[in-house]
């Protein structure tokens, strides 16, 4: 199976910046698009920023300008760069991946990590 392990949330104050991160692991032939989604209390978990491997983005309006998506095709890893965060994005960050098995067997997965919570609170 897939892996993926995040980290980077934390509290921070309005203003602030945080970089999170997720690293993907396992049998992994390819992996097309990565990436993150948020869920606030009470909320729908929602789109953030996702990437594919030929480089596109797509962004969620509210944190265009704000936030940035990268990828590590190499090192299987994605990267979200949150600047200039708001109390509104405080929420629980999902990193997404999709893709393909490696190895013997060729097979579609769309794997998903445990969350990191990012608090922005003065």
């Amino acid at each position: 199976q897939v892996q993926l392990v995040e980290s980077g949330g934390g509290l921070v104050q309005p203003g602030g910046s945080l970089r999170l991160s997720c690293a993907a692991s396992g049998s992994i032939f390819s992996i097309n698009a990565m990436g993150w989604y948020r869920q606030a209390p009470g909320k729908q978990r929602e789109l953030v920023a996702t990437t594919t491997t030929s480089g596109s983005t797509n962004y969620a309006d509210s944190v265009k300008g704000r936030f940035t998506i990268s990828r590590d095709n190499a090192k299987n890893t994605v990267y979200l760069q949150m600047n200039s965060l708001k109390p509104g994005d405080t929420a629980v960050y999902y990193c997404n991946a999709a893709g393909v098995t490696g190895w013997n067997f060729r097979s579609p997965f769309n794997a998903w990590g445990q969350g990191t919570l990012v608090t922005v609170s003065s």
